[in-house]
Formats: C-alpha cells, sequence, structure tokens
C-alpha cells in the first residue's frame, strides 16, 4: 500500500511537472566542480587510505575523511560525528604474503591474490595438480581420495574448482588436508572479502604465469580472523525546508578491499571513491541555503559494503528516520565511466520513477543512454528495497573495466558520465523535492 501511494503521488509530480514546463534541463546543476571530484577519488583511493578495508585502519580513515568533509559542508546529524557504529567479521591479510613457484616470485597483486577464505600458513612443498577426471571416472576420484594429500600444495583450474560442488562434500574435505591449495584464473584476478578462514592457505593464480612444470611451492600467508572488527555508517542531512520528516536519500559505500600484504592495497577508485564522491558533490550542492529542497535530504554513506552489504543491512535493522518516511533513495556506486550510460538497477520494478528519468533525459541530454535492469542484490540499495523503500542503483557503463584488482586506480577513470549524473540526478531530487527556494543562475 504504502508504494502504491508513493506512485500515484510520484505520477502526480510528473503531471504537474509536464503542466508546468519543468522538464526543462536544471540550471542549478551546470556548476559541478570536477576538480574536487577527482581530487575526492585521489584522496579516497591514495596508498594513506589502505584500500578503505580492514588492515592498517583504512576504513577508519576513510570514515575520518567522510567526517570531516560532512563537517566542513554544515550537514546536520542525527548521532555525535555523523557516526552509526557497528561490529563485523572480516578475514584479512596484514602481513607476509608471498608465493614461489621452483624458486622464482610471483608478484603478489598481478599475478596472484589470496582467496578470501584463506588460512594462514608458511608453506614449502611439491606441486600435485588436481586430476579432471574424478568429475567422469569413479576410479579416479577413488584413487583421488585415497591419495594422500599431507604436505602437499594443490593446483587445481578454476572450473574445476567451481565442478567440485557437484562431487560429494567428501572431495572438498579431503582437498582440506592439503597444505595449501592454488586455483589458477584463465584472465584477471578478481579479489573480494570473507567472513570466514579455511585452515590453510589458499591463492589464486593467474594460469599464464603458472610454469609447465612446476614441481615445488613456497606460500607465505599471514591471514588473522577479525571478529567484532569496529566500523562505521556515516548518516548527514540537510533539513528540508517545508516537510522536513519527509527523506530523500542519496546513498554510497566508502569502504573497499584493503590490503593483502605490505606490498598490496586495492585503490578502488571506482568501486567506490567514484560513488562517494558524487554523494559529496551533491550533499554539498543541497548544503547551498539556495538550494535547500522542501523534503529533507539524508546522505549516508555506508561501511563494509563488500563485506556483504552489511552497513545498509545494519541501517535497514537501525533507521535514524523512519523507512516509511523515505520517498525515494538513489544508491551511487560505481560512476567512474561512462561512455555508455548509466545502468538503473530496479528500473524495470520502478517504472513510474525510470519512465521519469528517461523523459529528464531527453530533455536534458545529460548521459548518452538510460538502460533498466531488474532486481539485483549487488549494491547498497537492495536492503532497502526488499523492505519496500522505493530504491533505484545508478552505475555507469563503458571505458575502464578494472574491478576488485590492483588496477582500480583513479588514473584509469573517464569521469565520462559523472558530470551528466549529477545533472540527471539534482534534475529528478528538485522536481521530487521541491525545486530549490531560489534557483542559483
Amino acid at each position: 500500500m504504502r508504494y502504491l501511494l508513493a506512485v500515484s503521488r510520484l505520477n502526480q509530480v510528473v503531471s504537474l511537472s509536464l503542466a508546468l514546463g519543468l522538464l526543462c534541463p536544471a540550471p542549478t546543476a551546470r556548476g559541478q566542480d570536477m576538480g574536487q571530484v577527482r581530487e575526492t577519488i585521489s584522496t579516497l583511493a591514495a596508498p594513506a587510505m589502505h584500500g578503505r578495508g580492514y588492515v592498517q585502519n583504512g576504513s577508519k580513515r576513510a570514515a575520518s575523511y567522510l567526517h570531516r568533509r560532512f563537517q566542513a559542508l554544515g550537514l546536520r546529524s542525527f548521532t555525535p560525528r555523523y557516526a552509526q557504529p557497528f561490529a563485523i567479521t572480516v578475514n584479512t591479510f596484514p602481513g607476509e604474503f608471498s608465493l614461489h613457484l621452483d624458486g622464482q616470485p610471483l608478484q603478489p597483486g598481478t599475478d596472484f591474490i589470496a582467496d578470501p577464505a584463506s588460512g594462514p600458513g608458511r608453506i614449502s612443498g611439491p606441486v600435485l595438480a588436481l586430476d579432471s577426471l574424478i568429475f567422469t571416472s569413479e576410479q579416479a576420484g577413488q584413487r583421488f581420495l585415497a591419495q594422500r594429500l599431507s604436505g602437499y600444495v594443490v593446483v587445481l583450474r578454476r572450473r574445476d574448482a567451481e565442478r567440485l560442488r557437484t562431487l560429494p562434500d567428501t572431495f572438498t574435505q579431503h582437498l582440506d588436508q592439503a597444505a595449501a591449495l592454488i586455483t589458477l584464473v584463465p584472465d584477471k584476478l578478481t579479489a573480494s572479502l570473507a567472513a570466514t578462514q579455511h585452515r590453510q592457505p589458499r591463492l589464486q593464480v593467474i594460469a599464464r604465469r603458472w610454469p609447465g612444470r612446476c614441481r615445488q611451492a613456497t606460500v607465505r600467508v599471514e591471514a588473522r580472523l577479525e571478529r567484532n572488527y569496529p566500523t562505521q555508517n556515516l548518516i548527514g542531512y540537510v533539513p528540508g525546508r517545508i516537510q522536513p520528516d519527509s527523506f530523500l536519500v542519496v546513498t554510497a559505500h566508502y569502504d573497499h578491499l584493503g590490503r593483502m600484504g605490505s606490498k598490496v592495497f586495492f585503490p578502488g577508485a571506482n568501486d567506490n571513491a567514484s560513488g562517494t564522491a558524487m554523494l559529496l558533490a551533491l550533499a554539498e550542492h543541497y548544503a547551498k541555503p539556495e538550494n535547500q529542497p522542501a523534503y529533507s535530504m539524508a546522505f549516508i554513506a555506508f561501511g563494509a559494503e563488500e563485506a556483504g552489504l552489511l552497513g545498509s543491512r545494519h541501517y535497514v535493522a537501525h533507521p535514524l528516520f523512519p523507512l516509511t518516511s523515505i520517498r525515494l533513495l538513489l544508491n551511487m556506486d560505481l560512476l567512474g565511466t561512462g561512455e555508455e550510460g548509466i545502468t538503473v538497477v530496479n528500473g524495470k520494478l520502478l517504472e513510474s520513477e525510470f519512465r521519469l528519468l528517461t523523459r529528464l533525459n531527453a530533455t536534458g541530454r545529460y548521459v548518452p543512454q538510460l538502460a533498466a535492469r531488474g532486481r539485483a542484490a549487488n549494491s547498497d540499495h537492495y536492503p532497502f528495497s526488499e523492505l519496500g523503500v522505493p530504491a533505484l542503483f545508478f552505475y555507469t557503463r563503458g571505458g575502464n573495466k578494472a574491478y576488485h584488482d590492483v588496477y582500480d586506480q583513479p588514473a584509469g577513470l573517464s569521469l565520462a558520465g559523472f558530470l551528466g549524473t549529477f545533472q540527471l540526478t539534482t534534475h529528478l531530487l528538485n522536481l521530487l523535492g521541491g525545486q530549490p527556494a531560489q534557483p542559483s543562475r
């Protein structure tokens, strides 16, 4: 019922806007400082932030930076220091991290990474390749189960690692007896986080970097499962000038994947320093008195998105204002490209909102294309939309394909769609939240 009422109100807004000619390009959105945007992304993706993860206080450093930015903008706060603290469990790699094959070192980050749930260990042992016949031959499977794996570094291809799920659990349990596991991946290394830890080191290696007849592998991994690691969401807001108890909400996650050892960190420029930069740009815009909307505007920077949407899940369980008061939530993630336009997750579910976006983009020509996507649990909009909050997730398409790797750096971002996304978003928010009291020129 609440969603149907929201749709009805939106249709009224669209009809009124068309009648008054308010779908024309919004003059308030033209002056965004792209120099400031690039500086924000570079700061968040810098080595000093340690990948905004859970080694060397990376996420805490990023949160402190956002607190200072919120404070400088004059955003109001529901809590001390804008913070909503919570704790997570996460596997981390704070120290030693190396791999030698027949005595030759591979480069961490570019040649190999840790499996997110890798355990610790200092292993030097003979290499044993997994026989792929175990998937088609019962005899080969029985030979494998009878084989002693203790002391061996077992190597398997990624497709075989995925096929193991089709076999009885005894096969994966037997692999747990190996000294270490190495999975060969054919294309790129994609890192992630885990809340669990295996008993032995587990690595992913680019297949082309694996020597054809490797006999001996030496693995050194320091892994630490951090329990009750403190992190936080940061929430600031601009009070509405007419209906302060109704909210338009902009969100973005500020965390990323952190470090693997002393030499490797994941900058996370596109994911999601770019979305955080958009959140700050919109907060700066609406914090100006001349742009104050009729409805309150909340800006939420989520922690621990990379650990499983934990920041947004915590927020919906402990909201600082009623979820029923949210008229629309816009989540910003992966906004560093844009040559091919924007994808709008939930655009196929919130059809009225997507139609309005399409009309605004047709008149303003903000981005090359808008593509609607359906339900997806791929960013922080999801916990909200599952509870009935109208929520859209914007991400840009085209350009740099770096993702969850060491190559996601500021210099690789074109930001081709950033300004257009900012303009489209402000136009939409102005319509839904009431035109600014005194539009800037």
